[in-house]
């Protein structure tokens, strides 16, 4: 296995410069190796195992990132693109120069936990169709869900394609989203959802919303025909295990409901870090990395 590469290359690699700009630090005695200072740019190390510092900063190597993301709203989840903002896009450089990629997408209207890593490996074992890693989901739905919804995603839903589904856990949150806020009653969504939620649950904070949340904005008319018919608006959560395309709307759409807001809460065993807001994204920590490694669907045996 090669462990050497040339000193100017893993400086550019971490982002540290262009290959030109590097070669000049190092020309210029900026930078060490082991302690000794250096001027050929092309020397052969191990960045594994040589100390590099430069202008004094140690620098410490690494050729993976694991990014969760809490994508917002009105961005795709591509690694480029003419016409759209990327997810990418709110990563800053110093980690964008991994040329990390999503995991999986999220469509542009949709919110919630996305992860963004250059681990080709991790990326195909949480993708393949054969894994099947369950993806659990919050949704804003209009028209009530009741139980023969329930039994119909728990056996499988029948899509326009003619494709049925995997089994698919699905569970009311609260079945009372346009009813009235004014008096505390039993099943008030006061005390089903948990507070950051309740600012786009009520067919009135949907309304009230409408021009600052952006996921909201994308399905504007149909929000506002939904309540303009007195339809009831549901919150639901959603586990899948596959990715079709436009999966859980289409799900949706197949018993006759339609998806207004929708958020992913987790992915196999990671869940989105809640106090991420909308477009905020921090590192896995070691721990979260180690559960996606090791991570096998219940009940499936080694």
């Amino acid at each position: 296995m090669k462990t050497k590469m040339r000193l100017d290359k893993m400086l550019g690699n971490l982002g540290y410069g262009t290959r030109s700009v590097l070669k000049g630090l190092v020309r210029q005695g900026a930078v060490t190796v082991n302690g000794n200072p250096v001027k050929d740019p092309g020397m052969q190390i191990d960045p594994h195992a040589d100390e590099v510092v430069l202008e004094g900063e140690r620098i410490v190597y690494r050729d993976t990132v694991y990014v969760m993301l809490h994508k917002p709203a009105g961005f795709v989840s591509a690694t480029e693109d003419r016409r759209e903002r990327t997810v990418l896009e709110l990563l800053p450089e110093d980690l964008a120069v991994f040329s990390p990629f999503p995991v999986g997408r999220l469509d542009k209207d949709t919110e919630g936990l996305l992860l963004l890593t250059n681990d080709g490996k991790l990326s195909h074992d949480l993708l393949s169709p054969r894994k099947h890693v369950p993806k659990t989901y919050q949704a804003l739905v209009a028209g009530r869900v009741g139980s023969d919804d329930i039994a119909t995603f728990a056996t499988g839903v029948t899509l326009d394609d003619g494709y049925v589904t995997l089994p698919a856990e699905l569970r009311v949150l609260d079945d009372s989203a346009t009813e009235s806020r004014g008096d505390s009653a039993p099943g008030d969504p006061e005390e089903a959802v948990a507070p950051a939620e309740r600012a786009i649950f009520t067919a009135e904070a949907a309304r009230a919303r409408l021009d600052t949340v952006p996921a909201l904005q994308a399905n504007r008319t149909s929000l506002q025909e939904a309540v303009a018919a007195g339809e009831p608006l549901n919150w639901v959560e959603v586990t899948i295990g596959e990715g079709k395309y436009h999966q859980v709307k289409r799900m949706f759409e197949s018993v006759g409901k339609k998806v207004l807001y929708l958020r992913r809460q987790s992915m196999g065993p990671l869940p989105l870090d809640e106090s991420l807001k909308a477009g905020e994204w921090r590192e896995l920590t070691e721990e979260e990395l180690e559960r996606l490694r090791n991570y096998k669907k219940a009940g499936e045996r080694s």
